[in-house]
């Protein structure tokens, strides 16, 4: 059974992307389950470190925040079928309960569609699962 989405099926594996995307920086400094603790020497330190006075760049991935302003720019339409395909890929909703997913997310909606669905764990797998199982 197709369905009529809003977003286009490129949109929606952007959003994937995306989303893999800022989780992966989210994990970078925890690797083996541990945060990893920089230990310093003072007197190295005091003899060597010399600083120019130069602020220091840092790069910074911006992957999150341009998925949470993505989420953010959505319409109410856009936003329940994105929730609701999420709620299928978790298997919440059979792909033919899809417009009963999507009522119920209109329903639902309270607060910030982004911070819901960025603060899902596994938000990429559950919205490409559900890309998946509606055949987008």
């Amino acid at each position: 059974m197709p369905v009529d989405l809003s977003l286009s099926p490129d949109t929606m594996r952007m959003f994937v992307q995306k989303a893999r995307a800022a989780a992966s920086i989210d994990n970078d400094g925890f690797e083996d389950g541990r945060d990893h603790e920089v230990e310093f020497d003072v007197d190295t330190l005091e003899d060597s470190h010399a600083h120019d006075g130069l602020a220091e760049e840092e790069s910074e991935d911006l992957s999150g925040e341009e998925l949470r302003e993505l989420i953010e720019d959505l319409n109410v339409d856009e936003a329940a079928e994105l929730v609701a395909i999420v709620w299928i890929g978790r298997g919440d909703f059979e792909q033919s309960d899809f417009e009963q997913a999507v009522e119920q997310a209109r329903e639902r909606a309270v607060g910030s569609t982004a911070t819901y669905l960025i603060g899902m764990p596994l938000f990429a797998d559950h919205l490409e699962a559900g890309l998946d199982a509606l055949d987008v």
